[in-house]
Formats: C-alpha cells, structure tokens, sequence
C-alpha cells in the first residue's frame, strides 16, 4: 500500500485512489457476496406475506362480536368506549366465535385492569378521566360502580378538584388560593359529564384580569392584588401568556 501511495505524491490524487478502491470493493460485495434474493424486493415482499398468512388469526374483529352480542355493542358505541375494540379489553376471540360454549372471553375482572389507562399520568389531555388507585375506592372492584360498556360515573363531580387534582393542588399554595375556579371559568354542567366534548370558558382579554390588577380596580377581592397600568404592561398579550393563572407569580 505504501508503495502505491509512493506513485501518487498528491494528497488528492491519493483521496481519489481511496475512493475508487471503496468503490470496487462496494461493486464486489453487492454484486459478489450479498445472496440475489436479499436484493430482490418483490421476493421479500412474497416472503413476508407468506410468513405473515401462515400465522394463526387469533383475533375476530367487532363485526364478529357485534353479531351475538348487539345489545352490548350498541350500547358501547354510544359510549365513552366507542373507539375501544371489544378484544382490546376482552382479549383475542376468534376461538370463542368458533365455538362459543368452550371458549369463554376474557373478563377482566381485576382490579389492576383499568388503571393500566386511568391512572394519573400527567402525559394524557385534560378531560381523560384519571384516579388514584390507591385513594379511589380502595379493594373495589371498577366494574361494581362503573358499566364498562358504557362508563359514566355513578355520580356527577361536584368539585373540578375531581379530574384537575394536579391544578388544585398548586392553586392551593398560590396567590390564587382563595378564588373559586368559577371566579375565571364558566364550566357548564355538561362539561362534568362530556369533559372532553364541552369545555369551559376561559378569560380571552386583558380587561378580565384587569378587574383585579389594574391600578384603578374597584373589585372587593382586588384589595392586595398587585396592580399594574393595563395600557403599558404586556402591550397586547393576554395576561396568562406571560403568568400562569394557577400559580401567578408576583414581584416583591
């Protein structure tokens, strides 16, 4: 190799010898030592179609549960489980619809079952109803309170604590502390039940805080907020752009 380096003084000269050595070798190897069938895609693309069709078919689909069990069925896709297919919490059923008084679905009756998507993460949208497992009716089973099928709560939440726990809790050591969510958010009753589906309002201009922040603010619950001149401070913004509502932060 030093040899042959020797013949070509030039720096670049040799990059371009490097070069088209890698080049042959590539040509070599693709075309000499990777099998023809590697490089064939529609002999792999028959490949795994015929090892994916060789696999038992476990699952049989809604259609096929919506068949027998309709009732069930209509009331689900009315539902707030609409979007869940019957295997998802059944498991797979296609040997139950073979012979249905054999072979008996799945019916997750632990408790460990429903956690698994209604525990608290703090990663899922507001309005996915979330528990504590622990606290949450302890030992009872989900399904002696809620229809799995059709999974409203037994009662309507009274406080938004309910299924904003992560906001009470850091209201609750703000400045906000003693404002009732209501002070800000119009939550119509239909919202406690379609959280998802009807939202509630909230303050979409500067004048709503200004009620209590402005300098001239007559509000009886404004008397040690902080003030600030409306026309000047955050120019156009709304004020929760720049302050978080729940836990304001204020200079002292």
């Amino acid at each position: 190799m030093g040899k042959l380096f020797e013949r070509f003084p030039d720096p670049l000269a040799r990059l371009i010898v490097v070069v088209f050595a890698l080049a042959v070798v590539g040509v070599i190897v693709v075309f000499g030592l990777i099998p023809k069938s590697m490089m064939d895609v529609d002999a792999q693309w028959a490949s795994a179609v015929k090892r994916e069709e060789a696999r038992p078919i476990k699952f049989a689909g809604f259609h096929a549960c919506a068949e027998c069990h309709d009732k069930l069925y209509e009331t689900k896709k009315k539902g707030y489980h609409r979007d869940l297919s019957c295997e998802t919490c059944h498991g797979p059923a296609k040997a139950h619809t073979e012979d249905p008084d054999k072979v008996k679905p799945d019916i997750p009756a632990q408790r460990a079952f429903c956690p698994q998507c209604h525990a608290y993460d703090p990663s899922r949208p507001r309005g996915f109803p979330q528990i504590n497992p622990v606290a949450h009716n302890p030992l009872k089973a989900c399904a002696s309170c809620h229809n799995p099928h059709d999974p409203k709560p037994p009662t309507t939440p009274k406080e938004c604590s309910a299924c904003h726990g992560e906001i009470a809790r850091m209201k609750a050591v703000s400045h906000h502390v003693q404002l009732e969510c209501t002070t800000c958010h119009d939550a119509p009753q239909q919202h406690k039940v379609s959280p998802r589906a009807v939202k509630p309002t909230k303050p979409q201009t500067r004048e709503f805080c200004g009620k209590c922040h402005r300098k001239d603010a007559k509000d009886k619950m404004a008397k040690n907020a902080p003030k600030i001149d409306l026309a000047e401070h955050g120019e156009k913004y709304v004020c929760w752009q720049c302050h978080y509502p729940h836990s304001p932060e204020v200079e002292q």
